[in-house]
């Protein structure tokens, strides 16, 4: 016989990220840290921002990740009081598209609680109340469906949406490219990568404003035997 689970599972953050790294990460855009992951880590293209340009669309911070469970927002309600200022609640609903994930007043809460964004792999409701809350919220959609709450569900504990793998000591930064989670191990990596992008893609940019046409390297490739031409 299966025993009931309890009705929330709540795991600790073992490691908090740095506030300095945190700024440093919001610095860059998700392009970047992108390509110092080696063109990895970006969720869902189906997760999008709602109202663009009527909410912020840039986000970065710590990750609070929930799983409700489909049609469920007991963890979603109960992760109120596991917000530390500076998170991005991340709730994984395995795309369930029959009901909402979360409404305008519990974002009001996690905004009232210090979060700073909010995503999800499922839908939203009450876009009028969300719109005036003023947080960043990246969604698959909106319904008006509202869903239960009984849970069980959990907080805390690592959720996937689509490929991507994400735990509580994880950092997720968003803005009009997309959302990309950086695990917390590797952000100082990462950052180390980003600032060398960074002075790869100045230099670049200055390059193409002088009038480049074509890329030094592709036009030694061309030029090469390695390309046949017929």
């Amino acid at each position: 016989m299966i025993e009931d689970p309890p009705l929330l599972t709540i795991k600790s953050r073992t490691h908090r990220i740095a506030d300095d790294l945190i700024a440093e990460l919001s610095r860059y855009p998700t392009g970047f840290v992108v390509d110092a992951m080696q063109g990895r880590g970006a969720l869902n293209a189906d997760l999008q921002p709602l109202s663009r340009g009527t909410l912020p669309v840039a986000c970065c911070g710590r990750v609070l990740t929930v799983d409700p469970g489909p049609s469920d927002v007991l963890a979603v309600v109960a992760a109120l009081d596991e917000i530390e200022e500076g998170d991005v609640l991340v709730i994984a609903t395995d795309s369930y598209r029959n009901c909402a994930a979360i409404g305008d007043r519990v974002i009001g809460m996690a905004r009232n609680g210090g979060a700073v964004g909010i995503v999800t792999d499922g839908l939203v409701r009450d876009v009028e109340g969300i719109e005036a809350v003023g947080l960043p919220v990246y969604c698959c959609g909106v319904s008006p469906n509202s869903p239960y709450n009984n849970g069980p569900g959990s907080i805390g504990t690592d959720i996937s949406i689509g490929n991507v793998t994400i735990t509580r000591n994880d950092a997720l930064l968003a803005d009009t490219d997309g959302a990309v989670v950086v695990p917390g191990e590797k952000l100082q990596f990462v950052l180390e990568q980003c600032r060398h992008i960074e002075a790869i893609e100045k230099s670049l940019d200055q390059e193409v404003a002088d009038g480049l046409k074509v890329p030094a390297a592709m036009q030694e490739l061309l030029a090469s035997d390695k390309v046949k031409r017929i």
